[in-house]
């Protein structure tokens, strides 16, 4: 069995409970039911449990997209958490999305214990900053790269609502603004990356994470300063820990590698297993 890394909630967020293929979720005082592709298992409360405790139901009308269905209350469709000191501001997107992706709290902790003042970072894939602002908390020098408008604006808001200043925000296609990176003997003490399972580029190239990890793990490697650290999250069954322990096997040259799985332990007790996590630190 996979070897998990557990994500531990914090006060304003928990995984409530999770099953028949949704979950159940409380963000600061706003509880949501939003479509979970990994939780095949039965819940521990019953769904008049689950209605009675949530603000919003997403409903999906397609594989990505659909609609919040307000279940009480009057509350917003936009609201603030933190995290340690860091401010995030939450919404109800379209896509079931609310602006973060709590299993990956492991890797924040990871970055806030390993970095210190005057490190450089580099976010690929960037999505809305936390990870981005964690290290900025940190006195580190951070660059933010994420190919959409849009949520680099995101990222930003939760900058300014943090009180943090200085992040780089790059807007760029990320392995294309990592390849010109290592061209200009750029080096960072830590690297993470977060990028999609499949897509369609701006010229409508395919994307698959399968075909292009080895190519985002070997520019990693070239970026990454002796001693540092890189954390890649993937969220393909076509990309499994077998394939990925291949790929690092050939790259790495022998470096420390954990393949884990991102993991959530719902307060019910149910335990919902989302992506794998690569962590790769340098001798």
């Amino acid at each position: 069995m996979m070897k998990r890394t557990f994500t531990a909630p914090w006060h304003d967020y928990e995984l409530i409970d999770a099953g028949n293929n949704q979950k159940l979720e409380r963000w600061g005082n706003v509880v949501t039911i939003r479509p979970e592709m990994n939780a095949y298992f039965e819940p521990v409360l019953s769904k008049k449990e689950w209605l009675a405790k949530a603000h919003f139901e997403f409903i999906e009308s397609s594989s990505s997209a659909g609609e919040w269905k307000a279940l009480q209350g009057d509350l917003a469709h936009d609201w603030q958490i933190t995290f340690n000191n860091i401010t995030i501001n939450l919404h109800l997107t379209k896509f079931k999305h609310v602006g973060l992706f709590p299993e990956q709290r492991a890797n924040w902790d990871f970055i806030a214990n390993n970095l210190k003042a005057g490190d450089r970072f580099l976010n690929l894939f960037a999505y809305t900053g936390v990870a981005s602002l964690v290290a900025r908390d940190q006195d580190a020098e951070v660059l933010h790269c994420d190919s959409v408008k849009q949520i680099i604006k995101w990222g930003k808001e939760n900058m300014e609502s943090s009180g943090l200043t200085d992040v780089h925000w790059v807007l760029e296609d990320a392995l294309k603004f990592a390849q010109r990176e290592i061209k200009r003997g750029k080096q960072y003490q830590g690297l993470i990356m977060d990028p999609p399972a499949f897509g369609i580029g701006a010229k409508k190239e395919r994307w698959k994470i399968e075909n292009k990890f080895p190519e985002l793990i070997q520019a990693a490697l070239a970026l990454r300063a002796k001693g540092g650290f890189i954390i890649a999250n993937t969220y393909s069954p076509r990309l499994d820990a077998q394939r990925i322990r291949e790929i690092t096997d050939e790259l790495c040259n022998g470096e420390k590698v954990e393949v884990t799985t991102l993991s959530v332990k719902s307060q019910t007790g149910k335990i919902l297993d989302y992506g794998l996590r690569t962590v790769i630190t340098g001798n």
